[in-house]
């Protein structure tokens, strides 16, 4: 009688045993790290949409099968990397993935101003964006750079609907800017140029407000989301909508040490977020355009309307930038010609209508 309970007690817990092996899962759920940077704060649009959008998003996705969870540690607002540097960050792997703005990087990073060499074309976030980003994926250019700073290139990002001029005094035309400081960031410094007497003066977006109070510059080129994020009318109540046009800054990447040693599964779901967040960025940059129009002038700023002859007067008055930046490429060995036919035709399939055309001086 006592080996037949014995022998009961061992079938009830060889029972139990089984019970919670079969309620396991087969493997358990992989925690992979992933250490965020950008240098702008985190109230920046691109950078609250990445805490926002990006990564619930890549939750969302992975959670679908359980296999693996994202351990996601952010650092903005200079923690590790300021504004300039987070394309060194990545390369050294200060950071896993990050949001590098390209502006900064023309030397390393000179495929990547074809949509800053072609103003007055189109002002529609979306456009652009999938126009850049189909380009990096036709031509291997825009990748090899990256790759070249030990960095995998993931999506475009356009923050801007359209670059604007914000002024401490009232403006109209391009005369009005005769013989003025102008503050821009990187190739749009090239768009003053040919403004009689004019000065383009390098900064950033964090610095523009000072540069404004301090009368080191009287006007500056950024957006109006932008201006209104960081308090522009303040320093410059006069905006010209100029609509110079939308811009590519920004550019997700991520370490290329660390992407290799993601899972298949992992990489899918980022690349496809990214694509998704190109998108999402885009049209929250046209939704907000309106918005921060209003938000500027409740701030106590003034909107001045540049007419359709002086728009097309400031883009023939710039350097042929354009071919500029495609005879360089072809001179290192790229298609820089073909890239910006490409581009081109891209925006114009999308409905964008050039106050120039910037592929008239590319020889054939």
């Amino acid at each position: 009688r006592e080996d037949q309970m014995k022998t009961k007690l061992m079938r009830i817990a060889a029972g139990a045993i089984l019970t919670v092996l079969a309620a396991a899962p087969a493997t358990a759920q992989e925690v992979i790290v992933a250490n965020v940077i950008d240098g702008y704060p985190a109230r920046a649009m691109w950078v609250k949409e990445f805490s926002d959008f990006f990564i619930p998003e890549v939750d969302k996705r992975l959670a679908k099968t359980g296999n693996y969870k994202m351990d996601w540690r952010e650092s903005y607002g200079g923690t590790v990397v300021k504004p300039r540097g987070v394309l060194e960050g990545i390369q050294l792997g200060l950071g896993d993935i990050g949001i590098v703005t390209t502006i900064f990087h023309s030397s390393k990073l000179p495929s990547q101003a074809i949509s800053a060499v072609t103003p007055f074309v189109s002002a529609d976030a979306r456009i652009v964006a999938r126009a850049v980003d189909e380009i990096a994926r036709e031509f291997p250019t825009m990748q090899a750079e990256f790759d070249k700073q030990n960095q995998v290139y993931l999506t475009t990002g356009v923050v801007l609907d359209t670059y604007q001029l914000f002024s401490k005094s009232e403006i109209g035309t391009l005369a009005d800017l005769n013989g003025a400081k102008i503050a821009g960031a990187g190739m749009n410094l090239r768009y003053v140029e040919g403004i009689e007497g004019a000065v383009g003066v390098r900064g950033g977006l964090t610095d523009f407000y000072n540069m404004l109070q301090t009368d080191l510059v009287e006007h500056a080129m950024l957006w109006p989301e932008a201006a209104a994020t960081f308090k522009i009318a303040e320093v410059a109540p006069y905006m010209l909508n100029a609509n110079l046009g939308a811009v590519n800054t920004k550019t997700v990447t991520a370490n290329k040490d660390y992407w290799n040693g993601l899972p298949d599964e992992v990489k899918t779901v980022i690349q496809e977020v990214a694509i998704a967040y190109r998108d999402h960025l885009a049209e929250l940059a046209m939704s907000k355009a309106a918005e921060s129009h209003i938000a500027f002038m409740t701030a106590g700023g003034t909107i001045v309307n540049m007419s359709d002859s002086e728009r097309k007067a400031w883009a023939d008055s710039m350097p042929d930038i354009a071919g500029e930046w495609a005879k360089d490429l072809n001179d290192n060995g790229h298609p820089g010609s073909e890239m910006l036919k490409a581009y081109l035709a891209k925006l114009s399939a999308g409905g964008s209508v050039a106050l120039r055309d910037w592929s008239a001086g590319l020889s054939n």
